[in-house]
């Protein structure tokens, strides 16, 4: 029998001080546990930092008054918790985990997956030498910015791009190349909170520019923006708020109309895009998203998103724009600190590289391609699911297949519902909280939602090829509990 941990070791009879001089020392323990066949090829400081956390606990434990039993301090009786505690800590801190909760853009699950070529290529990167920041046809050092700016002007329009290592490093960088020390125009209702509690006024105050707050927080017109502009006006700003609606009573100034005042004042108009998509999703039944080459096409002058939403690519913040506005961008020494690394431009120049077939890119990209699943096939995967826990005793869990919704997420396209499928685990004798807590202590953690007094495990965002180990780790927790 193994002990879990953190679980509570009983402990009772004998005083503290009979009870700590019975725990046995760390040496002994060792030698115990050194020759099972269980640790074989364990690192032994792994096994030592291990036996002594074990056995710190135990005194802790004794030490407060917590009810410990002398014979649960024998040398038998502590090896399996040994052994659960070095199986633990073997664990990679970094999982792979099965994700059910229907969020195809999860932030706290790794947000995008990358296409299976997207992979081949960081593996290759990873494992060989590159032309990272060297030019093959001319020999001398090159720029890794140009690996892949030309496949971001072609798909885009925009006459020049650069990739840097996140879209808040994106606005950062262009904010203190464009605007340091000088006054920066925005709607008051645009100045949205991303994610970790940033907000986009301390991302520009960290920049060096001023912000100018025009309108007010439901409408703001262009006149607000023409009245706002003086000789200190560096940028005028549009923030695409991508994790939120205003609705009711509401106006908002159109980049097409910010691009209109700013050619007639002369300053520069900026888009921070946040989610930027390169594909129109409305036709897989969500509500119509500005494209980057809309914006690109609308005239702004700089454009800055992500690569790990919509665009379903690695981690990037990517920037695109006019070639004198980049190319500035490029000569500012923050730029160095806000680069990306030889992975990401691996996987997103393979990403980038999908979309030069729309088809293929749906198709192929992870994240378009959950988007785009019709229900049909959600049905079939959930009643795969389901055939395979057939063997439950129905005292122990009820299985449904059930209509639900799942959601695009990443700070994108608030409120706007995808149909999909799912299968509700009723389980009879433990809590859903517990069976919640059970699910993620798994090898291969299970994360779904917890609806209705049951756990839900929405299909949209479960691959095919995952049915056949999530039914057989919840056959495994119910089985567990059924004895």
């Amino acid at each position: 029998m193994t002990r879990k941990q953190g679980a509570n070791i009983p402990v009772s009879g004998g005083s503290p001080q009979e009870l700590l001089r019975t725990i046995p020392n760390v040496d002994r323990c060792l030698h115990a546990i050194l020759n099972l066949d269980e640790i074989a090829g364990v690192p032994v400081l792994l096994v030592k930092n291990c036996v002594r956390d074990v056995l710190a606990e135990l005194r802790t434990k004794i030490l407060q008054g917590d009810p410990v039993a002398v014979e649960d301090l024998t040398l038998e009786l502590l090896l399996p918790v040994f052994l659960e505690r070095i199986h633990t800590e073997q664990r990679p801190r970094l999982r792979a985990l099965i994700n059910g909760t229907g969020v195809i853009i999860h932030t706290n699950l790794g947000r995008s997956l990358l296409p299976d070529c997207a992979m081949e290529r960081i593996g290759m990167a990873g494992a060989r030498y590159t032309n990272l920041e060297f030019d093959l046809a001319s020999g001398l050092r090159g720029s890794r910015y140009s690996l892949v700016e030309k496949l971001l002007c072609e798909l885009t329009g925009a006459e020049a791009a650069l990739v840097v290592n996140n879209n808040a490093a994106a606005v950062l960088l262009v904010l203190e190349t464009l605007a340091k020390g000088r006054e920066v125009v925005v709607s008051r209702g645009q100045l949205v909170e991303i994610g970790g509690s940033f907000r986009v006024p301390e991302v520009m105050a960290r920049s060096g520019a001023m912000l100018v707050e025009v309108g007010a927080t439901n409408r703001t017109h262009p006149r607000d923006y023409e009245n706002a502009v003086t000789e200190q006006t560096a940028l005028l700003l549009k923030v695409h708020c991508s994790n939120f609606r205003i609705i009711g009573f509401t106006r908002e100034v159109t980049l097409e109309e910010l691009v209109r005042i700013g050619r007639q004042k002369e300053i520069p108009v900026m888009e921070d895009l946040g989610s930027g998509c390169f594909i129109d999703l409305s036709r897989f039944g969500l509500e119509k998203e500005p494209t980057v080459q809309e914006a690109v096409a609308s005239g702004a002058d700089v454009i800055t998103f992500s690569g790990d939403k919509l665009l379903g690519g690695p981690q990037a913040g990517i920037i695109l724009g006019r070639r004198e506005i980049v190319e500035r961008v490029k000569k500012n020494p923050l730029n160095r600190a806000l680069r990306i690394d030889k992975f990401t431009l691996a996987g997103l120049e393979a990403v980038l590289r999908l979309y030069q077939d729309e088809q293929t890119a749906v198709a192929k990209i992870p994240t378009l391609a959950m988007i785009a699943a019709p229900v049909e096939a959600l049905q079939r995967r959930a009643k795969r699911l389901a055939v395979r826990l057939k063997s439950l005793p129905a005292e122990v869990c009820g299985v449904r297949v059930v209509q639900t919704v799942a959601r695009v997420g990443g700070g994108a396209m608030p409120e706007q519902n995808l149909p999909s499928r799912g299968v509700m685990l009723l389980p009879r004798r433990m809590s859903v909280n517990r069976l919640e807590i059970l699910l993620r202590a798994l090898d291969v953690p299970i994360i779904g939602r917890i609806e209705d007094d049951s756990m839900l495990l929405d299909m949209r965002t479960v691959a095919d090829d995952e049915i056949a180990s999530l039914a057989d780790s919840l056959r495994q927790v119910f089985d567990a509990a059924a004895h």
